[in-house]
C-alpha cells in the first residue's frame, strides 16, 4: 500500500503529539518532522487576476522553529522572504495573523514561474534545500 503525503503527514502529527504533551511547535525539534513530511506542500503556485501568486503558507504555518526562508525563481538569485513572528506569548504561537499578503505570498508576471528552490534553516542550525516543478505546486 503507497502512503499518501497526507498519511505520512497524520504519522509525524501523532509521532509528535505522543511524544511531547506540551509542545507548541516552537522549535527545530518539534517542527522538522512536520515540514519534512510535508515538503512536497511547502509552497504553491497559482495564476491569479493576471499574476503567478507563489504562497508560502503551508510552510510559513510551521516557521516556529525556522530562523530563515530564502527561495529562488527560475534559477534566479537566492531571495530571503520575510516571515511573520512567531508569538511565543500567545497560545498558537504559529498562527498567521497576516494582515497583508505580502505575509504569504510573493507575486509575479502571469505564467513566468517555471521553477521554485527554497533553503530553509532550523533554529538548531540545520537547513533542508528544496525544488519545485511548477506543474507539481500549481493551484487549479
Amino acid at each position: 500500500m503507497r502512503k499518501t503525503s497526507h498519511t505520512v503527514m497524520a504519522a509525524a502529527f501523532c509521532m509528535t503529539a505522543a511524544g511531547a504533551g506540551a509542545e507548541n511547535f516552537t522549535t527545530a525539534a518539534e517542527v522538522k518532522p512536520i515540514l519534512q513530511a510535508t515538503k512536497a506542500q511547502w509552497i504553491a503556485v497559482r495564476n491569479y487576476e493576471g499574476q503567478d501568486l507563489l504562497y508560502f503558507t503551508n510552510l510559513l504555518s510551521w516557521r516556529c522553529g525556522l530562523t530563515e526562508v530564502f527561495y529562488s525563481v527560475n534559477g534566479g538569485e537566492m531571495t530571503p522572504f520575510q516571515m511573520e513572528p512567531c508569538y511565543l506569548d500567545t497560545a498558537q504561537p504559529n498562527a498567521l495573523k497576516a494582515e497583508t499578503l505580502d505575509a504569504i505570498l510573493v507575486s509575479f508576471p502571469a505564467r513566468s514561474v517555471e521553477t521554485i528552490d527554497l533553503n530553509v534553516t532550523f533554529d538548531d542550525g540545520t537547513s533542508e534545500q528544496a525544488h519545485y516543478e511548477r506543474k507539481a505546486v500549481e493551484i487549479q
